[in-house]
């Protein structure tokens, strides 16, 4: 997939998309009589033992350094304690379908943030599937408003979760390019010592042995195997792309759902899955390509020498993917690309 790496970047996010997909029905079933606190806390504590496992120990990968631990304590701050407890706390008081279709939200603000803050270009294209996202999100809004206040409020809670993570998200982008298990283990180490802590202020530690051991499960593959495919596919093809082909996540969800008997269906429903799954389709299917310019430019992160863009010199080149700093010439050239690490230009101008 080297030559293709928006197919690469979509691969690794359906992956990742897979796993926390399945992850939210399962969770409203074990989370069951558990404080939404203490779900987040043994949901990371899963993740950080994943992490802990997935870590590369070689020089393969950048290493996490003292200067990106303020941004890995936002990431758990948001990805690891607040969303996780908002959605424990809406999934107990709102259907599991419509719960995992709101999720689909979560690429809205990932996008628009990841524009914002990085320079990912969104053209008419990504903002048509936005749009359609968005139009997708109000229909269960309006849903859930016909099922009484609980309901909705869980909704709403659900839809707080997607922006926490959206900022999560949009943070990760720039721990991409490092290694993605210490990055896994830092953020839900720091995740689930937070939420252990708040889950002990407030009373909320009740928790029986089953209901912890399947949060833990759910928590190494759902949060933590599925984060390390997310920060691949990052590095592939960018925050935003990866956000958007990660929607797919809630339409995994809401099928298993149905398949363990959630049957909460309505016109508002199908006409927002509908919506969503259109919205998704768009992005799976962009293709981009233009000549561009890249400025010189020093940085470290995993990388080889046959992807067009590492042309600097070894005295003993190395076999395979390594990690170390390096500098880039100016170059321009044109070829399939997405607003990966190399690829934040402004398209007007054509330059990096």
């Amino acid at each position: 997939m080297k030559n293709h790496p928006a197919a690469r970047g979509a691969f690794l996010a359906l992956l990742s998309a897979l796993l926390f997909g399945a992850s939210t029905p399962l969770l409203q079933r074990l989370g069951v009589g558990v404080g939404a606190w203490m779900t987040a806390a043994m949901l990371y504590a899963g993740a950080a033992v994943a992490g802990l496992l997935l870590r590369s120990g070689s020089a393969k990968e950048a290493s996490v350094r003292r200067v990106h631990w303020p941004r890995l304590f936002c990431m758990a701050l948001f990805g690891a304690v607040i969303g996780p407890a908002a959605l424990a706390w809406g999934l107990q008081r709102t259907s599991s379908i419509s719960a995992s279709l709101m999720l689909t939200l979560e690429a809205v603000f990932t996008v628009l943030l990841s524009c914002l803050l990085y320079r990912e270009q969104m053209d008419r294209r990504v903002g048509l599937a936005i749009a359609l996202l968005t139009l997708g999100g109000i229909l269960l809004v309006l849903d859930r408003t016909g099922n009484g206040s609980p309901q909705l409020a869980g909704l709403l809670a659900v839809l707080g979760a997607t922006v926490s993570w959206g900022l999560d998200n949009t943070l990760s982008r720039a721990l991409a390019d490092s290694d993605p298990g210490r990055v896994v283990l830092g953020k839900a180490a720091l995740g689930a010592a937070c939420s252990f802590m708040l889950a002990a202020a407030s009373g909320e530690t009740a928790l029986s042995f089953n209901a912890g051991t399947g949060l833990f499960l759910i928590g190494a593959t759902g949060y933590g195997l599925s984060l390390r495919f997310y920060l691949l596919a990052q590095r592939a093809f960018g925050a935003a792309r990866t956000g958007s082909v990660f929607a797919t996540a809630p339409f995994i969800g809401a099928f298993i759902a149905f398949g363990l008997g959630d049957r909460g269906g309505s016109l508002y429903l199908l006409g927002a899955a509908t919506l969503m799954l259109a919205g998704v389709f768009l992005h799976l299917t962009e293709q981009h390509e233009h000549e561009h310019r890249h400025e010189a430019l020093q940085h470290e992160h995993t990388h080889t020498h046959d992807d067009g863009h590492h042309t600097h010199g070894h005295a003993t080149m190395p076999v395979g993917a390594h990690s170390h700093p390096h500098a880039h010439e100016p170059m321009r050239h044109s070829h399939a690309h997405t607003p990966d690490l190399h690829h934040v230009h402004q398209h007007g101008e054509k330059r990096q």
